[in-house]
């Protein structure tokens, strides 16, 4: 018995050793929190997916504790949830902000409680904060600029907006109307609330159409939506090759719809998410912002220089550039492919500009479910 009796309390002498050995671990990993604010739309499950993605990849699982907050578009509940997380020891913060300016004292509390805060696609003006997005006023330029050369600078148009009071839509949306205020025969008959959500697009389109019916409208410039209009068309019964010109999203349906009528090789496609020639242009915020922010908020925590504002690429694609991937892998999106097999992508409002070669570490798997490439 007295073996017995040593065994056992060199077993839990060694078991208490192995607890001490996992807190000490535990203890080492950064406390990193995810606090977003909208939630409606596929855009940001898929951004979240991605941040997801990036903290459980190989290189970041074990320095990376996350936890998750929703706000939705309420400032005031985004403020409340970052003091509470600064109180519980955030040491990071990536954020989604509902407001460009609203969080700002609370950023610079934070800051000054030593917490790096990172926000990602939507813009933080407190000079603390670090931002990781596209250029959102040229977004909004280069798409209002393809729509009116594609009209020769006349008719008339339908404008589906985004959020309210985030800079991405404030942004946007302001340079477009720049753009179509210099062709004095283009005109905005119709304006929406879109909300970034494809179900919104469609209920906002068909309110519009009871006052200016398909034959009044000559082009849309869209910030979602433009796979539920060509859908629309096609249920109203207007031709692939009458389809009207929208500057849009980058959802992967959006683009299905710009390969030319007949495109080889889609599998999956049916009903309105097929190839349909409709003359468009497609950007996105690209949904990698989210988990790109987090890598940069480690990095910064490890002591590293980050910059202030990391900007993006524009992800920009036409008609002539739209190219399908056959299995949406690293190495096809490295060779610039942009838009997946529906029988990939389900879900035709889920976004394609997936890729960037700063974060290898997630892909199609991490937009699609939170898992990471390695």
């Amino acid at each position: 018995m007295r073996w017995f009796r040593a065994a056992c309390g060199m077993a839990m002498a060694l078991s208490v050793s192995f607890a001490a050995l996992h807190a000490n671990a535990a203890d080492k990993k950064f406390k990193i929190f995810l606090s977003m604010s909208y939630i409606g739309n596929d855009w940001q499950a898929e951004a979240a997916n991605m941040v997801k993605a990036m903290a459980a990849s190989k290189d970041f699982r074990d320095k990376v504790d996350l936890q998750v907050q929703v706000a939705g578009p309420n400032a005031q509940k985004q403020i409340q949830q970052i003091n509470a997380m600064v109180q519980q020891g955030a040491q990071a913060i990536v954020v989604y902000p509902i407001s460009p300016t609203a969080l700002n004292q609370v950023v610079r509390n934070a800051c000054a409680r030593h917490v790096v805060i990172i926000a990602y696609d939507a813009e933080i003006t407190e000079p603390c904060a670090y931002n990781v997005h596209i250029d959102q006023p040229e977004a909004g330029r280069v798409t209002a600029e393809w729509l009116a050369k594609k009209l020769n600078g006349k008719g008339n148009i339908v404008v589906l907006t985004g959020v309210p009071g985030t800079s991405v839509d404030t942004q946007r949306t302001a340079a477009a109307k720049e753009v179509f205020a210099k062709h004095p025969d283009i005109h905005i008959i119709a304006e929406g609330v879109g909300m970034w959500s494809q179900a919104v697009a469609r209920t906002e389109i068909t309110k519009i159409l009871t006052t200016h019916p398909w034959n009044e409208i000559d082009g849309f410039w869209v910030q979602v939506g433009c796979y539920t209009i060509a859908s629309m068309e096609k249920e109203a019964g207007i031709p692939d090759d009458k389809l009207k010109p929208c500057a849009g999203e980058g959802a992967n349906g959006h683009r299905i719809q710009m390969l030319p009528v007949g495109s080889p090789g889609v599998e999956g496609a049916s009903g309105n998410y097929r190839p349909m020639g409709q003359p468009s242009i497609s950007y996105a915020s690209p949904p990698y912002s989210g988990g790109l922010a987090l890598k940069l908020a480690v990095a910064k925590l490890e002591g590293k220089d980050i910059p202030k504002l990391t900007k993006l690429p524009l992800p920009v694609v036409t008609n002539e550039t739209v190219k399908l991937c056959q299995q949406g892998t690293w190495q096809e999106m490295q060779q610039g492919c942009n838009v997946f097999q529906p029988k990939i992508i389900g879900n035709p409002g889920w976004f394609a500009s997936i890729y960037s070669p700063d974060t290898p570490e997630i892909g199609l798997q991490a937009a699609l479910n939170g898992k990471p490439e390695q």
